[in-house]
């Protein structure tokens, strides 16, 4: 196909070209209605490029086929059979290819326990039971790791009757399953790989990262284009191939959720960054790949920082790292992760991607430069010099692996809707929880609506909020009262 067309792109263009004017919505008429103390921060071009889809950028049959054309250049661009973008995220995207592939089954659905909040989500939407997966855990250094495909042979062998398999690579520490190995385990038996790649967007344009999942054999594969690609935020991708996924039912699940009113600026983007990518992204992968090794060497020198790497790969950890995630361990500093996030954000107007109690992560993209590198690692060394003189973080209660492993004794659906009331928290050992609790970011969830919940999960919670954890599910977000079922 021709990489250089850019179907929605073009259409922007030829819109403003052509003069065209809607007394249709956007209401504000391509800014002309826009408070000026609006457009003097946000600029004019924002809103001239807000169009409605239908009706306005193509005709009122869609004749022009713009988000078709656009698709079929998407999924051509990565070798899959077919793209469908979407402008609600990959949250929107794998609740689609859940229900696409388990809705309405009595079986359920295999799903890896470390998987994100979008997904419980899904569940309780689509009322699929979950089939959990337990991740590995490395329990010196508190971090999950992908399930292997033995582990995935051992739940379809428990639960032989589940619609299909859905496994969450990258992490969102970098950190990649076997999904050549769990694809096979999977299509032994005829069924579906869902794969949540929300991290790997970039993974199609660079033999040097992990290899992509539907390179991999999985089924359909979910992309977030914001997240490693150029697209705005809530540009999504899912991808399919092979024939146990039914295009259509896929793409009528994703109709069920999608809005109406997409907005035509994330199409856009989408479009013209599959043409960027078929054009130069080997080159700038590259660059971003050697960018991110200097860094993860200039950060290692930092006195008591480890940059994990090779910690993070092996028999019993992952099978593979996207090296432009850069995870900083500082516990042998004696501070925490939520500290140094804060400090670089209020003493060098620097944002980092994630933190917890003993880590941070840097995510570096390909539009990353010696300019921004440099400014990464200035800061990096004035937080070092200035952490010498932090308090002492709060104290975190770190359960067992086993301990954070809570029993599903309700469909996530049947616990969120049903009756429900609110105890204190430190009553609610032994209730079955109503609403997820998800340490954010990364987003996923300590507790399940569904899950019976346990002293030591609820002491590490309320000790990981007083450290400087963010919950942002519950009702009361100090969780010093929490929402369980009104069934004991």
């Amino acid at each position: 196909m021709d990489h250089s067309q850019v179907p929605i792109l073009e259409a922007v263009d030829r819109y403003h070209r052509d003069d065209r004017y809607g007394f249709t919505p956007p209401g504000h008429r391509q800014g002309r209605g826009v408070d000026a103390r609006v457009t003097g921060i946000l600029g004019m071009d924002p809103f001239r490029c807000d169009l409605l889809a239908s009706g306005g950028l193509d005709d009122r049959k869609a004749s022009g086929h713009l988000l078709a054309r656009a698709e079929e250049l998407m999924a051509d661009a990565v070798g899959a059979c077919y793209a469908f973008f979407s402008t609600c995220g990959s949250s929107l995207s794998v609740k689609a290819a859940m229900m696409a592939v388990a809705g309405g089954s009595d079986g359920g659905l295999l799903v890896c326990r470390d998987s994100h909040k979008s997904i419980v989500a899904g569940l309780i939407f689509s009322g699929v039971q979950p089939r959990w997966i337990t991740p590995r855990w490395d329990t010196e250094r508190h971090i999950s790791h992908p399930p292997s495909p033995q582990q995935v042979e051992e739940a379809w062998r428990q639960h032989p009757d589940a619609a299909g398999a859905l496994i969450v690579s990258p992490s969102p520490y970098g950190t990649c399953a076997d999904i050549g190995g769990i694809a096979e385990v999977c299509h032994c038996r005829s069924k579906p790989l869902i794969v949540d790649e929300a991290w790997g967007a970039h993974l199609p344009f660079h033999e040097a990262l992990p290899t992509w999942a539907m390179d991999a054999g999985a089924d359909v594969c979910v992309v977030s284009v914001h997240k490693m690609g150029a697209g705005f935020e809530q540009g999504s991708v899912f991808h399919l191939q092979g024939n146990l996924v039914d295009p259509a039912r896929l793409s009528a699940c994703a109709d069920l959720l999608m809005t109406t009113s997409p907005n035509v600026m994330v199409y856009a983007a989408m479009d013209g960054w599959r043409r960027q990518m078929v054009e130069h992204g080997h080159e700038l992968l590259t660059n971003a790949l050697d960018l991110a090794a200097r860094v993860r060497a200039e950060v290692e020198r930092i006195p008591d920082v480890e940059v994990l790497e090779e910690e993070l790969l092996g028999v019993e950890a992952s099978h593979d790292l996207d090296r432009l995630q850069v995870l900083v361990d500082i516990s042998r500093t004696g501070t925490s992760g939520y500290q140094a996030a804060d400090w670089l954000r209020d003493h060098k107007q620097l944002d980092v991607g994630l933190s917890d109690h003993r880590r941070f992560l840097a995510t570096m993209s390909f539009a990353d430069r010696e300019l921004t590198m440099e400014r990464l690692l200035g800061s990096l060394s004035a937080w070092r010099a200035a952490a010498e003189d932090f308090a002492h973080p709060r104290p975190l209660y770190l359960p067992s692996p086993q301990q954070l492993e809570l029993e599903s004794v309700m469909l996530p659906r049947d616990a969120f809707f049903g009756p429900t009331e609110t105890v204190a928290a430190h009553d609610a050992a032994g209730r079955i929880a109503a609403e997820q609790v998800t340490p954010y970011p990364p987003g996923i969830p300590v507790v399940v609506p569904g899950e019976r919940l346990t002293g030591p999960v609820l002491e590490y919670l309320r000790s990981g909020k007083r450290a400087g954890m963010m919950l942002p599910d519950p009702a009361d977000p100090s969780l010093e009262h929490i929402r369980v079922t009104a069934r004991r």
